[in-house]
């Protein structure tokens, strides 16, 4: 991983190579794969050096990840030109960075509004 140099934060590159994916999932294995999108096959993946990182997440880093989470959410919603409806958030779809901000990924199902449209009726069943 290369570190780059961002204002007077240093941040490690998440440019992966394969030989760490493979050891990060298990070889890609079965076990590991949460399932097919439309670019292929998504595994889920350890990074040996992440696990301590997990004991730093209490309820204070907790709360404020849920905030974020929120105001974004919010930002989405209300506040931004184009009225975004993620429609497939869960806890796997939501990515920390290693100051533990948290990411919405997945965009996959997102629906675009109209700037006045405030309900959608709709049959389609979204997520797993």
């Amino acid at each position: 991983m290369g570190v780059a140099q961002v204002g007077k934060k240093s941040i490690i590159s998440l440019l992966l190579d394969l030989s760490t994916l493979r050891v990060a999932t298990n070889d890609f294995g079965e076990g590991n794969m949460l399932g097919k999108r439309g670019f292929g096959m998504v595994h889920k993946g350890v990074l040996p050096d992440d696990s301590e990182k997990i004991k730093d997440l209490d309820w204070g880093r907790r709360f404020k990840i849920i905030n974020v989470l929120a105001r974004g959410l919010q930002y989405l919603h209300e506040d931004s030109q184009l009225k975004i409806v993620h429609q497939d958030l869960k806890a796997s779809n939501i990515l920390l960075d290693f100051d533990y901000n948290p990411k919405v990924s997945d965009f996959g199902l997102a629906k675009i509004c109209g700037g006045d449209q405030s309900e959608d009726v709709t049959s389609r069943i979204a997520g797993t």
